[in-house]
C-alpha cells in the first residue's frame, strides 16, 4: 500500500508537518505525564482508524516501558483495571473530544469536571491541545491512506 501523496517529498507538506511536529514537542515537554499522552494518542487514533498513528504510538509507548497489557486494553479502558482514575479521565476526554461531531453540545460538563479533578490548568491545556493535535494528525494520515506497520521507535526524533 502506498500513500495517496508523498508528504515527505513535498516542500509544502514538509513545512506544514514541521510546524505541527513542533507543537507536539511543546506538549511532550508539558507537565502532562508521558504515559497519559501516549494513551490519549492511541485512543484517539483507534477511534479515527489511523493505522499509521497507532503503529507509531503503540511502539513508542512500548519502547518507553508501557506494558502490553495496558496497550492491549486501551480500546476497552472502561472495563480494564489497569488504568488510574486520572488516565481514565484523560481517555474519556479524548473520546469526547475526538467524537465532538457525534455529540450535540460538545464535551459534557461532567467529563470536563472529572478531568479537572485530576489535572491542573497547565495539564488540562496540554491535554486539550494534545487531543486536538492527534486528531489533526489522524485526519491527515487517514485521508492520505498512510501505510502502517513499518514504524521504528524514534524514527522521527
Amino acid at each position: 500500500m502506498e500513500a495517496r501523496l508523498n508528504v515527505f517529498g513535498s516542500p509544502l507538506a514538509s513545512k506544514f508537518i514541521k510546524h505541527v511536529v513542533s507543537a507536539g514537542k511543546v506538549l511532550e515537554d508539558s507537565p502532562l505525564p508521558a504515559a497519559t499522552q501516549e494513551l490519549v494518542k492511541i485512543r484517539a487514533s483507534q477511534i479515527n482508524g489511523c493505522g499509521f498513528c497507532l503503529d507509531m504510538h503503540t511502539k513508542e509507548a512500548a519502547a518507553a516501558g508501557e506494558t502490553s497489557t495496558r496497550l492491549n486494553l486501551v480500546a476497552a479502558w472502561r472495563e480494564a483495571t489497569v488504568f488510574t482514575d486520572a488516565e481514565r479521565a484523560a481517555l474519556e476526554l479524548a473520546e469526547q473530544g475526538t467524537r465532538i461531531a457525534d455529540a450535540a453540545g460538545g464535551v459534557p460538563d461532567e467529563v470536563w469536571a472529572n478531568a479537572a479533578k485530576h489535572y491542573d490548568e497547565e495539564q488540562l491545556t496540554a491535554l486539550v491541545s494534545l487531543i486536538a493535535l492527534i486528531n489533526a494528525f489522524n485526519r491527515m494520515n487517514v485521508m492520505l491512506q498512510m501505510p502502517a506497520g513499518d514504524y521504528q521507535p524514534g524514527q522521527f526524533a
